[in-house]
């Protein structure tokens, strides 16, 4: 009985710190909505970086969050195929990897706003882009979404701060 009753009070516990994580997630999601004026609470936010080194061995790479946190297993890594590319070139790697992802997403889901979602509110098409660069990746990621026909799709560019200062985004 002693054992069944600590093990309840464990779930308790463990149910308790989810709740308490779940409505910070929710706050969180609701305030970055606001902060840059998006008509809805995101259920699914995607981010985009490129990395390489010394220009050689170039990916991409995506990370989602939604409304209970990431989302690991959906989680992507772009190889970078394009052989015409000039090395350490993150505008053209930006273009290849969402050119890649939105063209499939296009073929497999159909346009962006017939989505249906999950019941964790989340669905296949982001409500929400993130794209780690400045006006120049994010200028290329509005671009390359444009060419694919996707314009009502929130994109915001995350940049170092002044001097490149880390913390002030």
């Amino acid at each position: 009985r002693e054992l069944v009753e600590h093990a309840l009070a464990n779930a308790r516990d463990a149910l308790g710190r989810e709740l308490a994580v779940s409505a910070t997630q929710q706050t969180l999601l609701a305030g970055l909505a606001e902060r840059f004026d998006i008509a809805e609470t995101p259920g699914r936010i995607e981010v985009y970086d490129n990395s390489h080194i010394m220009g050689t061995n170039a990916v991409g790479a995506m990370i989602v969050a939604g409304p209970d946190g990431f989302i690991k297993g959906q989680y992507r890594k772009f190889n970078i195929r394009s052989e015409d590319l000039t090395p350490g070139d993150d505008y053209a790697m930006m273009r290849e990897v969402l050119g890649r992802r939105f063209s499939r997403l296009v073929r497999e889901n159909g346009p962006r706003g017939g989505q249906t979602k999950d019941d964790e509110g989340v669905g296949p098409w982001p409500d929400l882009v993130l794209i780690d660069g400045g006006r120049g990746q994010l200028s290329v990621a509005a671009e390359t979404l444009a060419g694919l026909g996707i314009s009502d799709l929130p994109l915001i560019g995350v940049a170092k701060g002044p001097d490149r200062d880390a913390g002030r985004e």
